[in-house]
């Protein structure tokens, strides 16, 4: 093994002697690099291989060759590539071509190995390399679509792309990303020859280039569109198609032939009238004057919404499904929600939304999901009543809804209303409590604002019975963070003492009151270690950094007994379990040192 390294550094030495001649790298950083490349080719050249150590090799040369181009441009000096750089970028090539060939099954690999030779080396060998890699990655189209479009855009080889997408579809003959990026390459083969032959009858030679008429109308892509929708079904593949198609201006009896096609093959498909009906906002008015006014254009643009807005009536009578109505009121909403100055515009994108709304919801043919959507887009422009109305309607529908009650309450808070207490009540009655948890936070957040402290420490008393386990938690915290916002220090610790044996805690329940005692101008020691030693009589098993910051607050606070550290270690030591007693040896250790 010895020897072959040796001879793969020889064989380095040319390009390290003209980098050292030429005056890029000095001396020493010659023979830093000879260093560095014995101890890369050692990791790699022995028994035992790692794909990371053909990493960090690849890597290492990358940076040199980079390197070497940085110090080229900053002297001026382009000679000598031929010895250089071109004998770096070959060594690395026959790296990736050993790592590829031990880790086949690797495609970041050979990922990295394209994007190595996109940049370096020359188009010849890139070709070879997509060849080897589709050989074994022959079941990743994404890989085949990869190498076809390199092949047309950096190749400028149509031929070459179009054999890649015939290869890859005799693998892949279902597959509708491979048909939808062939079909896009015709049209842009056809265009590139359009322009060609447009340049050269400019030009005007006396001999043009023979160009197939049926190539420039875009013919090849017509057999692509008409082969791919007789084997994939669907509405959505057909628009994906179109949306190609229109891509292109020349293609238009071809677009007309998908749309015909669309709306023939697809009538039962709630995408291809949606497909249809927001077609009309991009169809020019027929009038001679375009509008030039702010308010001419808000007219134009209502009028095309009211006819996107007729094709989706017809639409839900053809086909009255949940599917269709979510494709109007969504259409609806995206249309309600976009910016207008014109108050014209505003006012009936409301009117409309909320007609196909009532519409809807009479028919019980909308989701949970858009009556909440609906609400809140509402309730952003402050239309309170009309959101009010959809969230109720929601309620009436999803009265087991914790969400759809929350929004219902949200709106009515907005709104000011003076029920608000008996509309929480009756949330509770129609919901299972283990998703009551937001409301009651709700209802005290909203308590602590419009109500007096009385009432608000009701709110969280009536939800400790009502919320149990893991959710309580996070109720109590709520609790005492207001506790002490509203009556201080006094307040916190009567709520704290009340709540002292009601489990389960979390750790930041006893940290709160540790802060608060902190944030006192009498500090009393005494109740911040008996915040200490509550939280590790529920915590003290597990958590290492409790047991380290009672410890630290011994020993730093002013009425701290520094002398307790040694007992409060011991206890540690007994109590904690595991990893936990592992940290807790580490930090504690770390502390002793001074890094802590």
């Amino acid at each position: 093994m010895a020897e072959i390294i040796q001879e793969r550094i020889e064989d380095r030495l040319p390009e390290l002697e003209q980098l050292e001649r030429i005056g890029l790298f000095s001396h020493a950083e010659i023979k830093a690099i000879i260093k560095k490349a014995s101890d890369l080719e050692y990791k790699i050249q022995r028994r035992t291989l790692f794909k990371e150590d053909f990493i960090n090799y690849v890597q290492y040369e990358i940076n040199l060759l980079e390197l070497i181009q940085r110090r080229r441009t900053r002297i001026g000096y382009s000679f000598k590539k031929d010895e250089i750089e071109n004998s770096i970028v070959h060594r690395v090539q026959g790296v990736f071509q050993r790592a590829s060939a031990k880790w086949k099954d690797d495609v970041q690999l050979w990922l990295s190995y394209v994007a190595f030779c996109k940049k370096w080396a020359t188009k010849t060998r890139l070709s070879k390399v997509f060849s080897a890699m589709l050989a074994i990655h022959s079941n990743k189209p994404a890989l085949w679509i990869m190498a076809a479009k390199w092949e047309m855009e950096d190749r400028l080889s149509s031929e070459s792309a179009r054999q890649l997408f015939l290869r890859a579809l005799r693998f892949h003959p279902e597959c509708p990303k491979l048909y939808k990026e062939y079909f896009r390459m015709e049209l842009m083969h056809a265009e590139k020859l359009r322009k060609e032959k447009e340049e050269f009858e400019k030009a005007s030679m006396d001999e043009n280039p023979d160009y197939s008429e049926e190539i420039l109308k875009g013919e090849l892509a017509w057999i692509i569109y008409k082969n791919s929708v007789s084997i994939i079904k669907g509405a959505e593949f057909h628009v994906s198609l179109l949306s190609i198609a229109q891509l292109f201006d020349f293609a238009k009896d071809l677009q007309k032939e998908i749309y015909d096609d669309l709306q023939a093959l697809h009538t039962d498909d709630p995408l291809t009238w949606d497909y249809v009906a927001r077609r009309e906002l991009e169809i020019e008015s027929q009038t001679e004057e375009q509008p030039t006014t702010k308010q001419a254009k808000a007219v134009e643009v209502g009028r095309k919404e009211e006819r996107c807005c007729a094709v989706y009536e017809e639409a839900v009578k053809t086909l009255p499904t949940e599917a269709m109505w979510k494709c109007y009121i969504t259409f609806c909403l995206e249309r309600f929600t976009k910016k207008s100055n014109s108050g014209f515009l505003r006012g009936k994108r409301l009117e409309r939304t909320m007609t196909v709304f009532r519409k809807a919801h009479e028919l019980k043919l909308l989701s949970e999901c858009q009556y909440k959507q609906l609400s809140v887009s509402l309730l952003c422009y402050n239309f309170l009543r009309e959101a009010l109305e959809v969230a109720v309607a929601g309620t009436e529908l999803f009265r087991d809804s914790g969400t759809m009650w929350q929004l219902k309450l949200q709106v009515l808070i907005e709104s000011k209303s003076p029920d608000i207490a008996m509309l929480f009540e009756e949330a509770f009655v129609h919901l299972k409590p283990q998703v009551c948890l937001p409301l009651w936070i709700s209802w005290a957040e909203w308590s602590e604002g419009a109500k007096s402290q009385e009432d608000t420490e009701a709110v969280f008393k009536k939800a400790l019975l009502a919320v149990i386990g893991a959710d309580s938690v996070t109720l109590k915290n709520k609790y005492l963070d207001w506790a002490y916002r509203s009556g201080g220090y006094k307040k916190a610790r009567a709520v704290f003492k009340s709540l002292q044996e009601s489990r389960p805690f979390s750790v930041d329940f006893f940290r709160k009151m540790i802060q608060f005692e902190k944030e006192q101008e009498s500090c009393n020691m005494a109740n911040i270690r008996e915040y200490y030693e509550r939280a590790l009589r529920e915590f003290g098993s597990a958590d290492s950094d409790l047991w380290m910051d009672y410890m630290k607050e011994e020993l730093n606070h002013p009425l701290g007994r520094p002398e307790n550290c040694g007992q409060i270690y011991w206890r540690a030591m007994k109590m904690l379990q595991g990893e936990s007693a592992e940290a807790f040896v580490a930090k504690h250790a770390m502390h002793q040192t001074g890094h802590l």
